[in-house]
């Protein structure tokens, strides 16, 4: 039941060329911070989703694509499943159940350093319901404990799936900060999917658009430092991004329009920091990832807003595309 890496017997090349490719969606859930989105940027090679030590990260199902010669594996990285507070809290948990209604296979993610709690039962018990869609079990952060609690841990998840009338396809512990059983975990979804041609052309890495992906290294590099009950106000929206005129061909350069949002005015100052310094490493930070996503340099013109309560109140969560 419990998946490890091991050597695998050699199967003669006739088979190889027999088997049917493979195309498909897989998504990632759990509870917030269970490292879904580094474990997608694992699996992926590359950063796609923004990962941050703070809880409920992840704002929309954000799609990777991982190559394979025998297939082609769309991972759906999706919002921590919590008991929401605000009407953004309930949207989020909508985006969750509407995509693992709609995957051809889901990853449970279950972190090896937290004991299997009420909030795990919980989405255990939601995804009991989906009896046709494979399950598999994926104790991430393994390289946070011990051989002996990462075992604990195993029979515990194990354990749970008994308890909630799951029957995981498999359970396979993975560090994706080490890369450990990475690999291993994609060669165990990629089977589950249904055969079919690529979904998505050779070297496609996510089908974000560059503006939303930008946006995100922005909030990422927003997240960074602040007090605990700041990072659920941030929002950030791209207003404009256009090519600088009047610029030669082996020098260009991006503009790039974007206002960070927080709820109260009283949060600017913490965004802002002491002589506008923390705004200032937000811009370089984010400035530098940006560019080497876009792989070209960038001009980052940054604004602080307020939006009042934009959590709770339907006309700025459309307004901030939610």
């Amino acid at each position: 039941m419990v998946a490890m890496d091991a050597p695998s017997p050699a199967s003669p090349a006739a088979d190889d060329a027999e088997a049917p490719h493979r195309s498909g969606f897989a998504c990632f859930v759990g509870r917030p911070n269970a490292g879904k989105s580094t474990l997608t940027n694992a699996l992926v090679g590359t950063k796609v989703a923004i990962t941050s030590n703070r809880p409920q990260t992840t704002r929309h199902t954000v799609r990777g694509i991982v190559h394979r010669p025998e297939a082609q594996l769309v991972l759906v990285d999706t919002p921590g499943l919590h008991k929401p507070r605000t009407l953004l809290g309930e949207r989020l948990n909508d985006v969750v159940r509407t995509t693992w209604a709609e995957v051809d296979v889901i990853g449970f993610c279950l972190p090896a350093d937290e004991r299997t709690g009420p909030g795990d039962r919980f989405i255990a018990n939601e995804l009991a319901g989906l009896k046709r869609t494979p399950k598999v079990a994926v104790v991430t952060k393994s390289d946070l404990v011990d051989s002996r609690a990462l075992a604990e841990q195993l029979i515990s998840v194990d354990r749970l799936g008994k308890e909630c009338g799951i029957e995981w396809a498999e359970i396979v512990p993975v560090s994706a900060t080490e890369g450990r059983q990475v690999s291993l975990l994609a060669d165990l979804l990629a089977p589950m999917l249904p055969e079919g041609p690529p979904l998505y052309p050779d070297g496609d890495l996510t089908d974000e658009p560059e503006q939303v992906m930008v946006a995100e290294l922005i909030r990422e590099a927003a997240l960074e430092g602040v007090r605990d009950e700041l990072p659920h106000s941030i929002a950030v929206v791209v207003e404009e991004m256009l090519p600088r005129e009047d610029r030669p061909a082996d020098r260009p350069l991006l503009d790039i329009h974007a206002n960070i949002f927080l709820e109260r005015p009283s949060q600017k100052g913490i965004v802002i920091g002491p002589k506008g310094k923390r705004l200032k490493d937000v811009g370089t930070t984010s400035r530098r990832h940006i560019e080497a996503l876009l792989g070209t340099p960038v001009y980052l013109d940054l604004h602080v807003k307020v939006a009042k309560d934009w959590q709770r109140d339907p006309k700025a969560l459309r307004r901030l595309g939610f």
